[in-house]
């Protein structure tokens, strides 16, 4: 059963399982790592999990039976990295891709998003990720613009109250 799970150092082992999986660097959104982040023992990892808590906003571990499958972060609205990254990213570990877990947080997060007043929640995806791509449209995300951002291609959508599927807040 899967479940959001804020971040703790309980679960470094299970952590540390998924970030293995994804290989070095602070690629994996919704995770949070930054490049100034060191994660090399339980003791960075700590600290790290520490930084995470208090940051403004919300971030969750997705969970399934004690493994880490991914993570989803909701920022605040008055972050400043809102307007570059949106309010959502979510990262799903390449194992457990294609399965709906991605679609799954994202649900729980809108609806989390509602309840805390945010609408539209932004979304900010590369071009070239259809899965992604594919989640947002599952909750009839409208695409707002279109950017090229050091070499990129990126797609900023929109998902407002009213374009949620029904049994959503």
């Amino acid at each position: 059963m899967l479940e959001l799970v804020r971040p703790q150092v309980g679960m470094y082992e299970a952590w540390s399982e998924a970030h293995e999986e994804w290989g070095p660097g602070p690629h994996e959104d919704g995770f949070g790592i930054t490049e100034n982040d060191d994660l090399g023992n339980e003791d960075d990892f700590r600290i790290w999990v520490g930084r995470l808590n208090a940051r403004p906003g919300a971030l969750w571990w997705v969970v399934e039976d004690g493994r880490v499958l991914g993570g989803i972060a909701l920022r605040a609205p008055g972050d400043a990295s809102v307007q570059r990254f949106g309010h959502v990213g979510y990262g799903i570990r390449p194992s457990a891709r294609g399965r709906g877990v991605a679609t799954w947080a994202l649900g729980q997060v809108l609806a989390h998003a509602s309840r805390v007043g945010i609408d539209p929640v932004l979304v900010v995806c590369r071009d070239d990720n259809a899965p992604s791509i594919a989640t947002l449209e599952h909750y009839d995300a409208t695409l707002l613009s279109t950017e090229l951002r050091g070499g990129v291609e990126l797609r900023r959508y929109g998902i407002s109250k009213s374009h949620r599927r029904p049994g959503e807040r």
